[in-house]
C-alpha cells in the first residue's frame, strides 16, 4: 500500500515539477496522470500494485466533494447575483457535452462498422 501511494504522489509531483519548471500551461496532476497512464502502459503489472489502493480511493470519491460544496454554501451570496449565468453556463455546457459524446460514440462506431453489423440484425 505504502509503493502504490508512492508511486501515485511521485507522478503527481514529476507532473506539478514539470509543469512548474517548464512553465507549461497546464496543470501540475494531468501531467502526472498522463505519466502515470505512460507508466501503467509500459509496465502492465503496476497496475496489479495500484488497484487496491486506486479502487480504496475511488470508493470514497465522494468525501472529496464536501470542501467544493462548503465553498459554495460559504460564497452563496456572492454566486447569487452571477445566478442565471451560472445556471445558463451549467445546462449549455452538459448540454454541449452530451451531445459532443453521442456525435463522437456515433462516428466511432460508424468507422468500426459496428452500425452496419447492427442493421443486419
Amino acid at each position: 500500500m505504502i509503493y502504490a501511494l508512492l508511486i501515485l504522489l511521485a507522478c503527481q509531483l514529476a507532473g506539478e515539477a514539470a509543469a512548474r519548471g517548464l512553465n507549461l500551461p497546464f496543470p501540475g496532476p494531468v501531467l502526472g496522470m498522463v505519466l502515470l497512464v505512460a507508466a501503467l502502459t509500459a509496465l502492465p503489472k503496476l497496475a496489479d500494485l495500484l488497484r487496491p489502493v486506486t479502487s480504496g480511493i475511488l470508493g470514497h470519491m465522494s468525501l472529496l466533494f464536501v470542501p467544493a460544496g462548503v465553498g459554495v454554501v460559504g460564497h452563496f451570496a456572492a454566486l447569487g447575483g452571477q445566478g442565471l449565468g451560472l445556471m445558463l453556463a451549467l445546462v449549455l455546457s452538459t448540454v454541449a457535452a452530451i451531445s459532443v459524446g453521442a456525435l463522437t460514440f456515433v462516428t466511432v462506431a460508424r468507422l468500426t462498422g459496428a452500425a452496419e453489423g447492427a442493421q443486419d440484425d
